[in-house]
């Protein structure tokens, strides 16, 4: 995965005053950009507005890239299965180690580990393929979206007195916009049986490298899957985790132009809630499916 080349973009600000922009983008592509140490072993860092924990986003986008600095250029990631162990101190740098499982004719295998303070917090097992002919079919397209140039982004949101949660207060390398008001909002009163949706983007122009792409939408894909939990119930008071991650990505597309993600809890039981997520195109196309399984746990009393 290489990264851009250009000069930095100056910071542009949103409607609440946050950066957002190239420059913020080009934050996010130089932290999924590791630190080489060694064959098979790389080091990441957190941003410096960091979480009391690091962002399971990033730290599956990191481990991702570790997989992927392994691999012929002529294969593409096509599906992850990831476990957070540990929460990540965003205070320290986070060790990246991958294991060369298997080289195929067709298909690659990898397995990372994330490990900080000598424990590990993170494994990552994922697959690339060399591009194939084959069957092609897909679902039908989403009905009854607005087009994300006609909602608001966060820093509007904000700006006319909604919460955009934990994203409040941190740049935003990404372009969001909801479709359904989000689980934290106060504007959102009931329970309800419908997907969440949202439009997302990079904001701003990323260079051409697929595994960049992938990487950038596998950040992503963490920051609004498990509300998608939330969304079935009216309770907003509760502790909230990523336990697994699993993505499959179908065809190519480009993380800097608009994916439709659609968010839905099948089930949830025993202080576990699990999410699907599909992304599309403004075409309609499925382009990657996620699954998640989090800790949803109510405070007693």
């Amino acid at each position: 995965m290489s990264t851009s080349t250009t000069p930095p973009s100056e910071s542009e600000t949103a409607a609440d005053g946050m950066p957002r922009g190239q420059a913020v983008l080009d934050g996010l592509v130089r932290l999924l950009d590791l630190e080489q140490l060694e064959v098979n072993l790389f080091r990441g860092v957190s941003p410096p507005q960091s979480p009391t924990r690091v962002f399971g986003g990033q730290v599956a986008g990191q481990a991702l890239v570790a997989a992927g600095r392994t691999v012929p250029d002529d294969r593409e990631v096509h599906s992850l299965h990831a476990y957070f162990i540990r929460p990540g101190d965003p205070s320290v740098p986070i060790v990246y180690e991958a294991e060369r499982v298997r080289d195929g004719r067709s298909f690659t295998t990898r397995r990372v580990l994330g490990i900080q303070h000598g424990e590990a917090i993170f494994s990552l097992s994922a697959s690339f393929q060399v591009p194939q002919y084959g069957l092609e079919h897909t679902e039908p397209a989403p009905l009854d979206v607005p087009p994300p140039q006609s909602l608001p982004d966060l820093g509007q949101r904000v700006a006319a007195g909604h919460d955009a949660g934990w994203m409040t207060r941190i740049p935003r390398p990404l372009d969001i916009r909801f479709v359904d008001e989000p689980v934290w909002s106060e504007q959102r009163v009931d329970a309800s049986e419908h997907p969440t949706r949202v439009w997302m983007r990079a904001d701003g122009t990323l260079p051409d490298d697929k595994l960049l792409h992938v990487c950038l939408l596998t950040y992503a894909s963490d920051l609004t899957l498990l509300g998608s939990v939330l969304a079935r119930h009216d309770k907003r008071e509760v502790q909230m985790a990523s336990l697994d991650h699993a993505m499959w990505f179908h065809r190519p597309f480009r993380a800097d132009e608009w994916l439709l993600y659609t968010c839905y809890s099948p089930t949830a039981s025993g202080s576990r809630g699990l999410a699907t997520g599909r992304f599309t195109t403004q075409d309609g196309t499925l382009v990657a499916t996620t699954v998640q399984e989090g800790l949803v746990r109510v405070p007693r009393g």
